[in-house]
């Protein structure tokens, strides 16, 4: 294993709380610090870039790599790595958390970003999983657009109602789909 020492952090949150925004910040910390690493998304999110970059809400970008499966990361690791950076992983299937296990074990830092919550207000993916083998959370919060109070829940929106409960799961969008909710402003019609 070495000297170096692997870490997972999670950083979580609903849509619009900077989330993308926080991984390009240590990102950056990584670069000054002149840390090998890489920058993974899924391919699905191709919200803002269909090029293979990070990108937040507010257009900030980084460089990341385009993956269709988790597995995939492993093709790219390298003994002189020393972190990893993976967005949006709600949209990952559970390899993932065995993925970011090994690679906190074999010494690389893993920074993961993503929806602690669905737009149910359900735990999403792997998401709850890497929250609990995580050595650092760091979970933030929106602005409510109803409240004004913070937003811990991401409110799906279609043809200006809330989404049914019974809809899919996944629906990539931004703010024509979604925005942040406070606990007393998220509806879900249909949600026993």
């Amino acid at each position: 294993m070495g000297d170096k020492v692997g870490s997972i952090e999670v950083v979580c949150g609903p849509m619009f709380a900077g989330k993308t925004e926080e991984l390009i910040r240590r990102i950056r910390r990584l670069v000054y610090a002149k840390k090998s690493f890489l920058v993974f998304k899924p391919a699905i999110d191709d919200r803002y870039s269909k090029k293979s970059e990070l990108v937040s809400h507010n257009k900030t970008t980084c460089d990341s790599i385009l993956i269709n499966n988790s597995l995939d990361i492993l093709n790219y690791i390298s003994p002189t790595l020393d972190a990893v950076i993976i967005d949006e992983a709600q949209f990952f299937d559970n390899n993932i958390v065995k993925i970011a296990d090994k690679l906190a074990d074999s010494g690389i830092r893993v920074i993961i970003g993503g929806l602690d919550r669905d737009f149910k207000g359900e735990p999403f993916g792997p998401m709850p999983f890497l929250l609990a083998i995580a050595e650092s959370v760091t979970k933030l919060t929106a602005i409510c657009v109803k409240s004004g109070e913070a937003a811990t829940r991401t409110q799906r929106i279609i043809n200006n109602k809330p989404a049914n409960y019974n809809d899919p799961i996944i629906l990539v969008g931004a703010q024509e789909s979604y925005e942040p909710r406070s606990r007393a402003e998220h509806e879900v019609p249909g949600k026993k």
